[in-house]
């Protein structure tokens, strides 16, 4: 990073947020005044919230932000996806640079802030709303950009992974260790956006555009978390010499297309991720001619966050804008997705919903009266498993992928109604 000349006065930036991230970034400016940035302007929601800076420093209208002249940057780190839309693409709308950590708002309205962008010539930055510190966005984009991609898969939430290392090092229950992780700051007082997989969702859906030319819709994506994981299931993965992730994938499929989907996976030893331990992340790319690359890293936090936020804003100084390379100019129109059967670990399924579900080529079980841990290992449709999220999460049921896939044997899917008149 070169320094400013002293004639040259430091580039002014708009502060949207003073959260985590915001007092991240603000923070690593301080402390490197050389990086040539000033936060000139801070807007934030409520006036009454003690922070670490003096009262004075801010301001409670956003818009304002957005329309002053003398702001050359703007950056938006508030959590509400709503709001947050509404200000990024009045700022695009303008024409101005903009960087967001925003992966919900990302995700959701991708689509929208590129037809912006394209129209209006603004430009938007969003490293740091996909795995903190690791720069995977703008790597994929850039030196990706021509080169096809086998698979790109990950552990993309760090609050998951820290609660699945402390079940396995301390031996707690799923309850203990979360308590543990927003007693450290690594989970939200509501745990669902990370415990559920919500958050690693949006986060595959964005590489989704930059690795596979697709602008998804969140809804379509299977997401899968670990609010009904327990001992059980770390003991099962550890007797086997594998370990329990919420792994993220994206494979493109020949022609056009691709399969996304996050669910818990049992990783073998000899996998990159199988060594990602606690609040760190990891994504694993490859590629058909560099073949594979790795990258570890801090997933969130307000230093690593901000570092991110960082380096956008270096390069929107230098005229960095996406490529979106593998995206047709026109809107894209997503190929449909072939069907596929996932081997799973099924941990307490009723039996109507495992016969909706129609668990097929079972390898392992143990089900027997008395038993209160019961388990299948056999093959499922990556539809059915979206079709019946909910109804796994209700009722109480665990599930894993073991990392086998396979394409779908024609057959119609069975129905969970039919399965239910049948019990």
């Amino acid at each position: 990073m070169s320094k400013p000349s002293p004639t040259n006065a430091p580039t002014r930036v708009g502060l949207i947020g003073f959260g985590c991230v915001g007092q991240g970034l603000y923070d690593i400016l301080q402390r490197h005044p050389e990086a040539g940035f000033t936060v000139a302007r801070i807007a934030v929601k409520n006036p009454t919230k003690l922070r670490p800076l003096p009262a004075e420093r801010f301001e409670f209208h956003a818009d304002d932000l957005l329309n002053d002249p003398t702001l050359d940057l703007l950056v938006e780190v508030i959590d509400d996806a709503d709001e947050a839309f509404r200000l990024v693409s009045q700022a695009l709308r303008q024409g101005r640079r903009v960087v967001t950590a925003n992966k919900a708002m990302v995700a959701r309205h991708l689509p929208e802030l590129i037809a912006l962008q394209r129209a209006f010539g603004g430009v938007l930055l969003y490293e740091a709303a996909v795995c903190g510190s690791i720069p995977v966005i703008r790597t994929i984009d850039s030196y990706f950009a021509q080169e096809p991609l086998v698979q790109v898969s990950g552990i993309f939430n760090g609050s998951s992974n820290y609660v699945l290392t402390r079940m396995r090092e301390d031996h707690s229950d799923y309850a203990e260790a979360l308590a543990e992780a927003q007693a450290q700051g690594f989970a939200e007082t509501d745990p669902t956006l990370d415990m559920a997989a919500f958050d690693p969702r949006s986060k595959a859906v964005i590489l989704a555009a930059h690795a596979c030319g697709l602008l998804l819709d969140p809804d379509d994506v299977l997401n899968l978390g670990i609010e009904n994981v327990s001992a059980a299931d770390i003991r099962y993965a550890a007797e086997r010499g594998q370990k329990l992730k919420v792994v993220a994938s994206l494979q493109p499929l020949p022609g056009g297309g691709a399969t996304v989907y996050v669910t818990p996976q049992l990783v073998d030893a000899d996998s990159p991720l199988y060594a990602v331990e606690r609040e760190f992340n990891g994504v694993v790319v490859e590629a058909e001619f560099a073949g594979q690359h790795f990258w570890r890293g801090r997933g969130a936090g307000g230093h690593p966050t901000g570092s991110a936020v960082l380096a956008d804003l270096v390069a929107l100084r230098h005229g960095f804008r996406y490529a979106y390379a593998k995206l047709p100019l026109e809107a894209p129109q997503a190929a449909e997705a072939p069907d596929l059967e996932l081997e799973v670990y099924l941990r307490s399924a009723p039996a109507e919903l495992r016969r909706a579900l129609g668990l097929t080529d079972v390898s392992e079980q143990l089900s027997a009266p008395g038993f209160t841990y019961d388990y299948a290992v056999g093959y499922v449709r990556l539809g059915q498993l979206h079709r019946y999220r909910d109804a796994l999460r209700a009722g109480g049921t665990f599930v894993a992928r073991t990392g086998r896939v396979r394409p779908v044997v024609a057959q119609p899917a069975p129905q969970l109604e039919t399965a239910l008149a049948a019990s």
